[in-house]
């Protein structure tokens, strides 16, 4: 039955090259035609986005962008902030992403160009299997430590869905370049061939023969949770001040968004002191704690010289470490080039559904419609007259929908296809997939996501809902303020545009290090951390 159905997509898909060919031919059709194409096309989906791709065709590919081409950018590099001297064949993305992108205004500082190249050769002096790393393992195997070595870790463990799972790599990175440790990713199969590598010559995949087992179990009540061992007294901050002193082989910080307050001491500065005397730091959050940093006064000068837009902290971190593998990349080309290339502009509708806090369909969808015509995102449509041919002149809007299910694809696809817009303007809606449930400990789930995610980070104008890790990190990646699907509208208000490209952290403390009492509201101890637009108790960079 597979087989047949993909020769099916096949006959489609060379019948349309046909069409396209014929249309080259016999410009009078050309526009009545070119809307006739995309419907073909929706029958060869699955063939389109999840055939595995050839180097070959990836390397031949040409970005198409309306009717014109866009070349290899000048400035591959993204003004230093990628590194040089990679296999370019072996990650396509890494140089060709930016081609897709709106160009961003915002470029890294020279202090974090720099650090970036120290960083990098530092995780090639201690990355996997070299003798330094291999020394600091038979110093983890001997269950203490008297302070740091040469080269000390963070090891990040996966916690929740994909989006989580970046923007918490974007948080330990950023700690590992603060106190000049080494990052390295326990990489489970649900990951695999997702990410380049994003360092030059060395690997940031924590071995498979690693001594410390079961990290995926790790939970608060380890034994060697920070938490649990500065609660019980085995540990006490004011070892730091210490000379000689044995502590633990490693430190495991528990600081998803369940942790407990014993757990959030980590944000305090004495906390940080201490833990940079361990050699190895075990990881697990799902937050993007990035701004708690910004709370700690011996940061604050060095994050100010790398990042002096603070609020591009997330933009430039995550365009650094993430880049689709030849395989994500294929799957994300077909896509873009079947369905969204030739639009004059391409709009991404991100919306997520909360089990916790369910929206009844015809009030998201209503909130939906209500914030994309109120900020003439999208065009209304004249409700008593069918859809009738436009002129040649028309602007062609793409409209790519993420969502686990169809529905809101297949309305706004009704619509618009039912229906003339006020504007002249056409409108065609696209969704990749719809896998109904998330499947995070899936594979093919986290690549059809990883896909999707890249493409929403194509859009010229991006929506999201409101808590959503997943909006996060495509409009990171693009350097999008997006339009906020607010989780409570208020009336007349759909939605908020957001003031940066920053992520929310959704679950910070409430425990004033500073003042040392509880109970403290965080947005207001620093001009530039305050509340994020979306989540009220969260906590966001401004400038």
């Amino acid at each position: 039955m597979g087989s047949m159905k993909r020769s099916r997509s096949c006959r489609i898909l060379a019948a349309v090259e046909g069409l396209e060919a014929k249309l080259e031919r016999n410009s009078t059709t050309t526009f009545v035609m070119s809307l006739v194409i995309p419907v073909l096309c929706l029958l060869c989906v699955p063939f389109l986005v999840y055939r595995r791709p050839t180097l070959e065709w990836l390397q031949t590919i040409r970005v198409t962008a309306g009717i014109g081409s866009v070349e290899s950018p000048e400035d591959k590099l993204l003004g230093g902030l990628l590194p040089p001297g990679f296999d370019e064949s072996s990650c396509l993305s890494r140089y060709q992403a930016a081609l897709y992108r709106k160009a961003s205004p915002h470029k890294p500082s020279p202090f974090l160009v720099e650090k970036l190249r120290r960083y990098e050769t530092l995780h090639r002096k201690c990355g996997p299997n070299t003798e330094l790393y291999n020394r600091s393992i038979q110093q983890l195997e001997s269950d203490h430590s008297t302070g740091p070595m040469e080269c000390n870790y963070v090891v990040w463990i996966p916690h929740y869905g994909l989006g989580n799972r970046v923007m918490s790599i974007v948080s330990g990175f950023l700690y590992a370049l603060l106190n000049d440790k080494v990052l390295l990713i326990h990489v489970d199969r649900d990951m695999e061939d997702l990410f380049c590598e994003p360092f030059p010559d060395t690997s940031w995949v924590l071995p498979k023969d690693f001594p410390i087992e079961n990290l995926g179990g790790f939970e608060g009540d380890a034994t060697l949770s920070y938490g649990k061992l500065i609660r019980d007294k085995i540990i006490n901050n004011d070892m730091r001040f210490a000379t000689k002193v044995t502590l633990p082989a490693y430190v495991y910080l528990h600081l998803p968004w369940y942790s407990k307050e014993w757990d959030r001491l980590f944000y305090c500065e004495d906390a940080q002191q201490l833990l940079r005397k361990i050699p190895w730091l075990l990881l697990r959050t799902d937050e993007y704690f990035v701004p708690s940093l910004f709370l700690v006064d011996e940061y604050e000068e060095e994050l100010q010289q790398l990042f002096p837009e603070r609020t591009t902290v997330f933009h430039h971190l995550v365009r650094y470490l993430f880049h689709p593998t030849n395989t994500v990349w294929g799957y994300v080309m077909r896509y873009y080039q079947g369905y969204l290339a030739k639009a004059d502009e391409r709009i991404g509708i991100q919306i997520r559904i909360f089990p916790l806090v369910p929206i009844p369909f015809e009030t998201m969808l209503n909130q939906i419609i209500n914030c994309t015509l109120s900020q003439h995102i999208l065009p209304a449509i004249n409700p008593q007259e069918p859809a009738a041919a436009p002129s040649n002149a028309a602007k062609v809007k793409a409209v790519l929908v993420t969502n686990l299910n169809s529905s809101y694809h297949d309305r706004l696809r009704d619509m618009y296809y039912e229906h003339s817009t006020t504007t002249g303007e056409v409108i065609t809606v696209h969704q990749p997939s719809h896998e109904e449930q998330q499947h995070t400990d899936k594979r093919s789930h986290n690549v059809k996501a990883w896909s999707e995610i890249t493409l929403l980070s194509f859009s010229d104008v991006l929506v999201t809902t409101a808590w959503s890790t997943f909006g996060y990190v495509a409009q990171g990646l693009g350097g999008l303020k997006p339009w906020i699907l607010l989780r409570h509208p208020r009336p007349g208000v759909a939605c908020v545009h957001a003031m940066s490209t920053e992520a929310c952290f959704h679950a910070p403390p409430d425990y004033d290090c500073r003042a040392r009492k509880g109970g403290a509201d965080l947005s207001a101890v620093v001009p530039y951390v305050r509340q994020c637009e979306d989540v009220e108790v969260g906590l966001k960079l401004f400038d």
